[in-house]
């Protein structure tokens, strides 16, 4: 079989210089990756905050954590908290990391389940270091030692989607990945197989290639306009439609969270970085106006705007073929889900690895695409369900949005795992689906799905016995949290390391 020889990408920002920057690092050696952009368009980004899959992608491209934390302004993330969703003035915090230790066969949040119906009142959070440990401003790196506490930990970051791109694009460069500035002017087709065979720039540079990655943001100009695949449009499930972003100065410390804040035809994040803010606000612009929104988002921040807000369009939705044919569409080129729960990233260093995994010979063997398809499809459709839930299970909102999601059709299989939650507390997940048990836990109960009762295997417990054990998890976390350090002094910590470590080699 002939080789896929050059692969060429369309367009830069976060998903063009994460995929070159994984090309580069896995296939540079047999393969010459290129990719054009043009400064006079602009990214997405407006600043990042990611989940603990980011660690996979990391190691693949050989990041060191303090480079990338000193040159990207980063900060460290232990969850996100959401305010005022499940009804005003409540909050819930979705932590990273697992809720209680592993004690048996009973899971868990089967013994926590247990303990309620036998009447003990403690709410799950208090059995989630990475939760307390949020709530108390510090941050630690998860343990590798089974036995200790701190091995319940995960983590993600926080950092400049500007400044995160112009890092992946200096070490995809010093791996032989060659950037070309310009517009893309014309595709070229070859006249039997439809598949595309080059990109001329508006310069008339000619990049030939094999594989087009299609980077190209919203506008998706090769997997959409070129090879025409279709849009699937979630609206009807995800109303909001645009976002208006500003950053401002720092004024306190600066939190190991994302926080979310349910708002009247929306939400708004706050996103921490070491050097400024990042906030927005997302929202359904059947519901407000652009004018009324940027109000909004400009009066609920924590300090002085440090720029004039930028808006934002989207629809939310996805390709079912973000390949097809020798076109791989990545980041938001092959859909769009919201922010709510920091899965952008991960949905583009996700079809990475599949893309790596199935990286085809250059014929494009249309089986692969298939899987390539299958697979991302279950991610799309797992992460909205996750979402929809967000939404949907809300009360005392009586604004339009939130009287709409709260009466609106759901997807069969959200109503499934709801049913099966409120039934027993069993949260009945495929093994490939992104989040996990204990994400699920967290928003569920969160949002207000509360279980009738443990599943039958909880009736095998000691009920005094379990209490006493739950007790002692939840004091050795009481006592863990004062002990670890601030998230602050825990980002100063690393540059410091890394400072001395390059004077030393210096």
């Amino acid at each position: 079989m002939q080789r896929v020889r050059r692969v060429v990408i369309l367009g830069g920002g976060t998903a063009g210089w994460m995929t070159a920057a994984a090309l580069g690092a896995t296939l540079g050696q047999t393969v010459s990756i290129s990719l054009l952009e043009s400064d006079a368009i602009g990214t997405v980004g407006v600043g990042e905050a990611t989940i603990p899959t980011i660690h996979w992608f990391n190691q693949l491209i050989g990041l060191d954590e303090a480079d990338f934390v000193r040159e990207t302004k980063a900060s460290f993330k232990l969850g996100i908290e959401f305010v005022d969703w499940t009804r005003p003035g409540h909050r819930y915090f979705h932590p990273f990391g697992r809720y209680g230790v592993d004690l048996g066969a009973v899971p868990f949040h089967q013994r926590w389940l247990r303990a309620r119906a036998d009447g003990h009142d403690r709410p799950l959070s208090a059995y989630s270091l990475a939760a307390q440990l949020a709530e108390a401003g510090g941050f630690a790196r998860p343990s590798n030692d089974p036995g200790s506490i701190l091995s319940t930990l995960g983590y993600a970051y926080h950092f400049d989607a500007g400044l995160y791109a112009r890092y992946l694009r200096s070490l995809a460069e010093a791996r032989g990945v060659t950037r070309y500035e310009g517009r893309l002017e014309q595709v070229e087709h070859d006249a039997n197989s439809g598949v595309i065979t080059a990109l001329t720039t508006e310069r008339g540079e000619r990049l030939s290639g094999d594989l087009f990655i299609d980077c190209s943001g919203f506008r998706a100009l090769l997997i959409g306009d070129e090879m025409g695949s279709p849009f699937e449009d979630w609206s009807h499930w995800l109303p909001c439609d645009r976002a208006v972003a500003v950053p401002c100065a720092r004024v306190a410390e600066t939190t190991p969270f994302t926080r979310s804040t349910l708002r009247p035809a929306g939400w708004q994040w706050r996103i921490p970085l070491q050097h400024r803010t990042g906030n927005g606000y997302v929202y359904a612009s059947r519901f407000v106006s652009d004018d009324e929104a940027a109000a909004t988002l400009l009066a609920n921040l924590d300090g002085e705007a440090l720029a004039e807000p930028r808006m934002l369009r989207f629809q939310a939705g996805f390709r079912r073929e973000a390949w097809r044919g020798n076109v791989v569409a990545i980041g938001l080129s092959s859909g769009f889900l919201e922010p709510l729960e920091s899965t952008s990233i991960h949905l583009i260093q996700s079809a990475i690895a599949k893309l790596i995994t199935l990286f085809p010979d250059a014929d494009c063997d249309p089986a692969l695409a298939r899987q390539f398809n299958a697979l991302f499809g279950r991610d799309m459709d797992g992460i909205r369900d996750f979402l929809i839930l967000h939404y949907h299970a809300t009360t005392g909102h009586h604004h339009p949005l939130w009287q709409h999601t709260r009466t609106m059709a759901l997807p069969d299989t959200l109503i499934e795992k709801e049913a099966h939650y409120a039934r027993s507390g069993r949260v009945m997940l495929s093994s490939d689906e992104l989040f996990r048990e204990a994400s699920w836990l967290a928003v569920l109960n969160g949002q207000g799905i509360v279980a009738a009762g443990p599943a039958p295997i909880a009736d095998t417990l000691d009920g005094a016995a379990n209490r006493r054990q739950l007790d002692q998890i939840e004091a050795v976390i009481a006592r863990a949290v004062p002990t670890l350090p601030r998230h602050d002094d825990a980002i100063a910590a690393l540059l410091g390391e890394s400072g001395a470590r390059a004077s030393v080699h210096g």
